[in-house]
């Protein structure tokens, strides 16, 4: 009961929310950038340390391996402590993970580099995407959402266009990875500062308490939904006929369609250029409209042909790149946010835990299957065939997503703004 002592805090501004969306997001930034700096520098290390396709393969495949099990674990770890105590030891991962990869020539050393930052990359993700959860359920969800991805993206939009931006650089193969270590500091920095901004929030603003686990419940991942497993479905398909092809796409750009590497990065960062301006405009037309499941079989659809139309066509690469992008905009728009509209907040942490898990096994698996058919067909025709029929498969975990949806156990994905705006004004005649 209040008494007239009672202080009632002030719920925080929309300008302290989007501040602490901005950090979270920088901290993506640099998780983003160490990631994707394997690809601009695939001939290097080709030309100069050796490495086959199938090296160059498990340095990214690793990166997920450990993730099969540490990102489910991580999901439960935020549950239990908290994302404040969680983000930072994750970013810490990712910064020494950077540290290693650069340290050495050795395939081991460098593979055990991307191994330490696999295991702090994906919990990251999974720490922020649960953070933007808390922070704006019932807000602008997909936006913010959308807005993280953008500036994430910049961080894989940086690394892929390093070669022209930074060619000084790329004479020999350590250099571009040291740019990748102050990438991975700006992480670590922008999470100490979310962590502060944290802190003061829950002092002097009303926050959404989010319930922690008593205990680690490992048998409550076989109690979500049959939604939430044909996202995650959705999830593991997308995503590997996505990554796994950026391994290789500046490569396969240059040896197929004969770019130059500064051209060929400049082709694969469409892919993210596209997502870092179209992924807030999607989340914004999902929030409005809804019809969720049904963007999402779109998105799918939309890549099915263009990894066919760069093996056998002479097109203008730049066509179906911007599909590419289209697709990449999409999807993920609707996906991740949709996950937190049909899970209880308790358990978003794990949820998200465990479908990244799933992402997980997907990419390290695909990009061992990949390299291993570039090397083996001596080409990418067989692994561009790969990549279309995993766009098949993610249509159809779309379709029986909506028929999920559409029926009397949905969870309100295909409802949108517009639509509870309608259903208000019926009732408002009605009453």
């Amino acid at each position: 009961m209040e008494t007239a002592n009672t202080v009632v805090k002030p719920e925080p501004s929309k300008l302290y929310r989007w501040g602490v969306l901005v950090f979270v997001s920088l901290a993506m930034f640099g998780n983003y950038y160490v990631y994707d700096c394997i690809s601009p520098l695939a001939d290097l290390l080709a030309r100069q340390l050796g490495f086959s396709d199938s090296n160059i393969g498990l340095l990214q495949a690793i990166y997920s391996i450990p993730n099969v099990f540490m990102v489910l674990i991580g999901g439960i770890i935020i549950d239990r402590l908290g994302t404040r105590i969680s983000t930072f030891i994750f970013s810490a991962l990712c910064l020494i993970g950077a540290v290693v990869t650069a340290s050495s020539s050795s395939l081991a050393v460098m593979a055990s580099g991307r191994l330490i930052f696999g295991l702090g990359a994906e919990s990251l993700i999974v720490a922020i995407t649960t953070i933007i959860g808390r922070w704006f359920k019932g807000k602008e969800l997909s936006f913010a959402f959308g807005l993280n991805l953008t500036i994430a993206r910049l961080g894989s939009f940086a690394a892929l266009n390093s070669p022209s931006w930074g060619r000084a650089f790329f004479d020999n193969w350590q250099t571009p990875l040291l740019i990748s270590v102050a990438a991975g500091t700006i992480s670590v920095a922008s999470v100490i500062i979310y962590i502060l901004m944290d802190v003061k929030a829950s002092r002097n603003y009303a926050l959404r308490e989010v319930p922690k686990q008593d205990e680690i419940k490992f048998k409550e991942i076989f109690n979500f939904k049959p939604s939430f497993w044909f996202i995650t479905l959705l999830c593991v398909t997308f995503y590997s006929a996505i990554f796994p092809f950026q391994t290789f796409a500046v490569k396969f750009f240059m040896d197929t369609h004969g770019t130059t590497r500064e051209f060929g990065g400049f082709l694969s960062s469409l892919l993210t250029l596209s997502a870092m301006v179209l992924t807030p405009l999607f989340g914004l037309l999902s929030d409005y409209i809804g019809k969720r499941s049904l963007l999402m079989m779109f998105g799918s659809l939309l890549i099915i042909p263009v990894y066919l139309l760069m093996a056998y066509t002479s097109i203008n690469l730049v066509i179906p790149m911007a599909m590419m992008g289209i697709s990449f905009s999409l999807v993920p728009a609707v996906m991740w946010p949709s996950v937190a509209i049909i899970t209880d907040e308790s358990r978003l942490g794990t949820a998200y835990g465990l479908m990244t898990m799933i992402q997980n096994i997907g990419l390290s698996g695909f990009n061992i299957i990949i390299g291993r058919a570039n090397d083996l067909s001596q080409g990418y025709t067989l692994g561009m065939w790969i990549f279309s029929s995993l766009g098949f498969f993610g249509l159809i975990f779309a379709y029986l997503l909506r028929k999920s949806e559409l029926g009397r156990h949905g969870h309100g994905l295909e409802e949108g703004i517009r639509t509870k705006k309608t259903e208000a004004k019926a009732a408002e005649a009605n009453g």
